[in-house]
């Protein structure tokens, strides 16, 4: 079984995938955080980085590669934008999130890659912002968008739901 668990930025995606994957015990994955290792080792921010990806395919590539090689496993949950796209024989779960949740939650955060976000109301416009910056560059890569909603099996809304409360639905709504 491999779940994977597309969403907005904010919506609880680490979050909630943390939690299935403890539940039914499977091994737990997030690109996200792949990402933001990759942006601390270039230096860069997650805005940043998610800037440049939209010129340098390479941020893409490595993400895509490690994601191809996921596809090959089983007993994962796997949070991540394209999930669902690299892995299509997953239950395909996405979160959303309201722009104003998103992020206050972001910005209580205080991830060191996101250092732009140094107040509520510059987190929200960097999160608009990032979404965005990767709606233009999964068009342009892959001709697709992770933010349609018919590409999924299970679509939540987590703006003023508990993370548990929303894998515990991801965990019974589950093929």
């Amino acid at each position: 079984m491999i779940i994977t668990i597309a969403g907005d930025p904010g919506s609880g995606k680490s979050t909630v995938a943390e939690l299935v994957a403890s539940k039914l015990r499977l091994k737990h994955v997030s690109v996200g955080d792949l990402l933001r290792e990759l942006a601390g080792r270039r230096g860069v921010s997650i805005l940043e980085i998610s800037r440049l990806a939209e010129k340098d395919r390479s941020v893409d590539e490595y993400l895509d590669s490690r994601q191809r090689q996921l596809a090959k496993e089983d007993g994962l949950v796997v949070d991540s934008r394209l999930g669902w796209h690299f892995i299509p024989r997953s239950f395909k779960v996405f979160l959303k999130v309201s722009p104003e949740e998103a992020g206050k939650r972001i910005f209580s955060a205080r991830r060191k890659t996101e250092r732009e976000n140094t107040t509520l109301a510059a987190t929200i416009e960097n999160t608009k912002q990032r979404k965005q910056s990767e709606r233009v560059r999964y068009k342009r890569y892959y001709n697709l968008n992770p933010f349609d909603m018919s590409h999924y099996d299970l679509v939540i809304d987590t703006t003023k739901m508990q993370p548990e409360g929303v894998a515990g639905k991801i965990i019974s709504d589950r093929r």
